[in-house]
């Protein structure tokens, strides 16, 4: 539309120029090689435009000749590179259907004229990949993190190739320094703090666990836990070899994570170890308010080195309080009786707890008191009564229980919560019939445990069940 506008305005111009001049007559007279050329004005205007009209014409005409080289140059300059971004396009398209042959094949049209698109180097990368050359895929990558627009892109690439070929110390490294260039990459991140933990560099996974927290990959709350999961399996790897620095950490994950056991007690033994009794029960006390677990109640009777069964009793039954608060505290109070020789007051701390299907701790704690004091007969019934009651609470990470804590999942290698609490209820024992050789004796019970599980068959597939106890290796020898 403003072309047309133009157009018009000028033609407008014209016509109004020269009715300005049919208005205003007169002559032009040109003298030239001895002759006399005569004309109007209105004449002489049209012929000087004209004149000019031709002239540039023949400019263009001229220029073009001139430059027609050049102009074939770049026509086929252009073709070669359409050609190559057609073939790249093919390349690509090939590669995310995963034929080998058809990508590397266009990469290397590509390559030949596109030698400075960065794109050309992640299709033969991925052609590389495809056709399973690990060598040809690390240099191309190499190259590529030589150069400032691709040195993350080649960075991430070297990074999981030296990942996938076992080479942590090198992944970490490419991982670092890409967090080095743009400390928000989420990848970066998420990949350095893979690797710091599967080495077991809980500090350093503090750390970036923290710059996590800090860019806003990580909400504040789950960073704090996770840190705080981090500085305690660093607090209990070096408790026994500098306990000050085993303090300062547990202490510092006390902070972040209240109710994160291990934290308090290392904390607690760390304070014991120093003769600071007063601290290390204060310890104790707020962990045990926060959260009632075994290991904190056993801290505390172990603290008193030179005391006696009896005194210690006495500060279990200040420290647990009322049994029937919790069963943690009755368990805890029945122990201390016990080792004491109060087995009337054990047998009260669990009284509330020994009805109604009781755990196989108190089924066991019972079956020593009677033990104690000298009643064989209901001491075998309660610890056969063991056997088959429901699961105690243990450990359990990702699914899998263990008598240990543990700040990574031994599944996924994530950092994930560790959690106390009963796993996954076994199935009631079957009764066994009573044995054809001509025993008299009972039918005897088989815990669930000991049962010899038929292998999965094709009808009937394998499943694990939710919190699998799994129990490695190293936890069976601890």
């Amino acid at each position: 539309m403003s072309k047309l506008l133009w157009r018009f305005s000028l033609l407008l111009a014209l016509a109004l120029g020269f009715a300005w001049l049919a208005d205003r007559p007169g002559r032009v007279t040109i003298q030239w090689l001895g002759r006399d050329i005569e004309m109007s004005v209105v004449v002489a205007v049209a012929l000087l435009l004209a004149a000019l009209i031709g002239l540039s014409f023949v400019w263009q005409f001229l220029r073009r000749i001139w430059r027609s080289p050049t102009a074939a140059r770049e026509f086929w300059r252009f073709r070669r590179h359409r050609k190559a971004y057609d073939s790249l396009s093919k390349g690509m398209i090939a590669a995310g259907a995963g034929d080998a042959q058809a990508a590397s094949k266009h990469a290397a049209i590509a390559a030949n004229t596109l030698s400075d698109e960065p794109l050309v180097n992640v299709l033969v990368a991925q052609a590389a990949q495809l056709k399973g050359d690990r060598d040809s895929v690390r240099r191309v990558f190499e190259t590529m993190a030589k150069s400032p627009d691709t040195e993350v892109f080649g960075l991430r690439g070297l990074f999981v190739e030296a990942r996938q070929s076992g080479d942590l110390v090198a992944a970490l490294s490419h991982a670092e320094k890409a967090l080095s260039l743009n400390p928000r990459l989420p990848w970066a991140s998420s990949a350095v703090l893979q690797v710091q933990t599967a080495r077991k560099l809980y500090l350093p996974a503090a750390k970036t666990l923290d710059q996590q927290g800090r860019s806003g990959l990580l909400n504040k709350a789950e960073a704090a836990r996770k840190r705080a999961a981090m500085l305690t399996a660093e607090a209990l790897d070096i408790e026994d070899t500098d306990r000050a620095q085993a303090l300062a950490l547990a202490s510092e994950a006390m902070d972040l994570d209240p109710a994160l056991v291990p934290a308090i007690l290392v904390t607690a033994r760390c304070h014991l170890a120093n003769d600071s009794q007063r601290k290390a029960a204060k310890v104790l006390r707020k962990g045990w308010d926060t959260t009632r677990h075994p290991d904190i109640a056993r801290v505390l009777a172990r603290s008193g080195q030179s005391e006696g069964p009896e005194a210690r009793f006495e500060r279990i039954r200040d420290f647990v309080g009322a049994a029937s608060e919790h069963i943690e505290s009755a368990i805890a109070l029945a122990q201390a009786a016990l080792a004491a020789k109060r087995y009337d007051v054990a047998h009260a701390a669990l009284e509330n707890y020994a009805h109604n299907d009781p755990p196989a701790r108190v089924c066991a704690l019972l079956g020593n008191i009677c033990e104690a004091e000298g009643d064989q007969g209901r001491a075998r019934e309660w610890l056969a009564r063991a056997i088959h009651a429901p699961r105690d609470p243990m450990w359990v990470s990702d699914g899998v229980a263990s008598p240990k804590w543990r700040a990574v999942s031994p599944v996924t290698g994530e950092i994930v919560p560790c959690e106390w609490k009963v796993p996954f209820d076994l199935p009631p024992a079957p009764m066994l019939e009573p044995s054809n050789f001509g025993s008299e004796a009972g039918p005897v019970l088989i815990p669930a445990m000991a049962q010899k599980s038929e292998p999965p068959t094709a009808t009937q597939p394998f499943t694990r069940p939710p919190d699998d106890p799994g129990i490695a290796d190293d936890d069976r020898t601890a």
